[in-house]
């Protein structure tokens, strides 16, 4: 017992480590592109940039209005939407669908097409048995890169705000996302050869029939499938090419497909981090910070303070998830496991299994290398309440920072209450429309979590839908919303997802929980955009320091607490009481 915890706490040091040096080289390179440079090969990506941007009828130095970026954004998700419920509900009229998979319901389609151009990817069918090789790749690959690039895009327009003055652009939809989506294409091919390497299936074939074990026979199902799998992790996407996500052996085969897929799940959110810091570089003297991995960084401070806030909360999540499912063991015939083994694969154990499970929950991933459902009440609770947050430690691809600022401007705003000052970040004074679309990017998804709890709750058709009653059923409930409302996708196996009920309501929960928040983001960039900067003066309030750090968790722990402390008494925690 003693071994495997020490192999745990090195093999999350080592997580940590390679994290922090892996986010650091991303964060560089979404900075030229924030700037509008190309990462490598620059006169290879800036002539296929040309031509995109030609096709399209777009000029990428031609900035756009805070109307004119919000029509865009909205449109191309519209269209992606429609487009997608179409193909879903016809996709057996098309080619490569040699398995024979049907067209999907109305209310599936709505719930699916939804869930991928919202970057939620929440999937209430299996994934190699509810949706064609062709649908596999038009519909889920391509949402998997254009709803990430989408999020950080609009994480790039709020970093506009905050650096430019008097000015009434935000930059350039278009220009963004191309740029993004290049620079991810070679990295994902990269990503999809490794993978392919150790055993993950890329594949036109059918169907492959086997004898088991047992002597009978079964039918394997392959497919595209490294193709995928790569970007919806780096893009935290999450949505499994097999029914089983990354549990199952053919999409996460090898401890090295392991480290790779949950490093994957954060390198974007930490790599952003990064690149906030790098964008304010030169508003103020450079300061000089060493990491935990022992490299000299010179950034400005105040993005450095938003990653110490998500590295605390994440490793204490760790901590908590990984020692409650290790003390989670059960002793038969006078045997002791070594911890809660129920619903994870023996090759991750409880170490990689807790890891992956704060990991893809601190961002808006859900992918899962175990079931969530078999975890300990209160191992199963610090995923959830990660999601409760708002998934921003470090969240989704631009939708956990900007999530993360919207909750360091709220903390700004508390202190400057308390001492009777006007309140300011990154030298932009705080006024009542900027906290009125804080209170947008921050309440929205804990209001759409408990209203869609509480009426499903009330459904008498709602035990029907479990496999567990009591306090556990609850929890599934609780969880799935909390998955549907804060983009994250990864749900307790034990709740039925595949209703009407579900796929409709669901589906209007994560539009809302998407952009409106969004929206709120853009709103928010571009009336920072048309202030001055303000110098700081012996009255500003310091972002960057210890103080600020533990006073941002402090407020972020209480409207979690605030939030949700009685839906978490009413499941994880009565549940581990009894």
């Amino acid at each position: 017992m003693t071994e495997k915890i020490i192999f745990t706490i090195l093999e999350d040091i080592i997580f940590f480590s390679l994290l922090m040096l892996g986010g650091y080289v991303f964060g560089k390179a979404f900075y030229k592109i924030y700037k509008g440079e190309p990462v490598f090969a620059r006169k290879s990506f800036s002539a296929v940039e040309n031509v995109i941007f030609k096709c399209i009828g777009t000029k990428p130095k031609e900035e756009m209005t805070i109307k004119k970026y919000v029509f865009n954004l909205l449109l191309f998700s519209v269209i992606g939407i429609a487009f997608s419920f179409a193909f879903l509900m016809l996709q057996s009229f098309f080619v490569l669908n040699p398995n024979g998979v049907n067209g999907m319901s109305w209310d599936l389609a709505f719930n699916t097409a939804i869930s991928f151009v919202t970057n939620t990817n929440w999937q209430a069918y299996a994934g190699e048995t509810g949706v064609t090789y062709l649908s596999q790749m038009l519909i889920m690959t391509v949402q998997n890169f254009v709803s990430g690039a989408v999020g950080i895009a609009v994480l790039f327009a709020l970093i506009r705000g905050f650096a430019r003055k008097e000015k009434k652009t935000i930059g350039n939809f278009w220009s963004d996302i191309i740029r993004i989506i290049l620079f991810m294409l070679p990295i994902c091919f990269i990503g999809a050869i490794c993978l392919i390497a150790e055993g993950v299936p890329q594949t036109m074939l059918g169907k492959v029939d086997y004898s088991t074990l047992e002597g009978g026979s079964a039918s394997l199902l392959l497919g595209p499938a490294a193709s995928q799998i790569i970007i919806k992790q780096l893009f935290t996407n999450g949505g499994g090419f097999f029914g089983l996500n990354s549990a199952f052996p053919f999409e996460n085969p090898t401890a090295f497909t392991n480290l790779l897929q949950s490093l994957s799940l954060l390198l974007i959110p930490v790599g952003l981090c990064f690149t906030f810091g790098f964008a304010f570089k030169n508003n103020n003297k450079d300061v000089g910070v060493r990491n935990r991995i022992g490299i000299r960084v010179r950034e400005k401070s105040e993005g450095v303070a938003l990653l110490k806030a998500m590295s605390v909360i994440f490793i204490v999540s760790v901590v908590l998830c990984t020692t409650y499912e290790f003390l989670g063991g059960v002793t038969i015939d006078g045997v002791h496991s070594l911890g809660n083994m129920e619903g994870k694969e023996t090759r991750f154990g409880v170490g990689s299994s807790a890891l992956w499970a704060v990991a893809t929950t601190a961002a808006s991933n859900g992918s899962v290398n175990a079931m969530h459902d078999s975890f300990t009440s209160i191992g199963g609770m610090v995923p959830l309440f990660l999601m409760m947050l708002g998934e921003i430690v470090y969240g989704g691809v631009g939708s956990g920072l900007y999530g993360m600022i919207g909750f360091a401007i709220l903390t700004v705003f508390i202190a400057g209450l308390m001492v009777g000052r006007t309140p300011e970040y990154l030298g932009k004074k705080i006024g009542s429309f900027d906290m009125k679309m804080v209170c947008l990017i921050i309440l929205t998804p804990v209001l759409c979590l408990l209203i869609g709890t509480a009426s499903t709750v009330m459904l008498t058709i709602a035990p029907s839908w479990l496999t567990n009653d009591g306090a556990h059923g609850f929890s599934e409930i609780l969880y799935a919303f909390a998955s549907l409302a804060n983009n994250n996708g990864s749900a307790f196996a034990g709740f039925a997802a595949d209703t009407t009920w579900t796929n409709v309501v669901g589906g209007f929960i994560m539009l809302l929980v998407r952009f409106v928040p969004m929206t709120a983001t853009l709103f928010l960039a571009n009336n920072l955009s048309k202030k001055k900067i303000t110098p700081k003066t012996d009255g500003t309030l310091i972002t960057s320091n210890t103080m600020f750090v533990v006073l941002l968790i402090f407020v972020i722990l209480i409207i979690g607490a605030l939030s949700f402390f009685p839906a978490l008494a009413l499941g994880p925690i009565a549940e581990s009481l009894t």
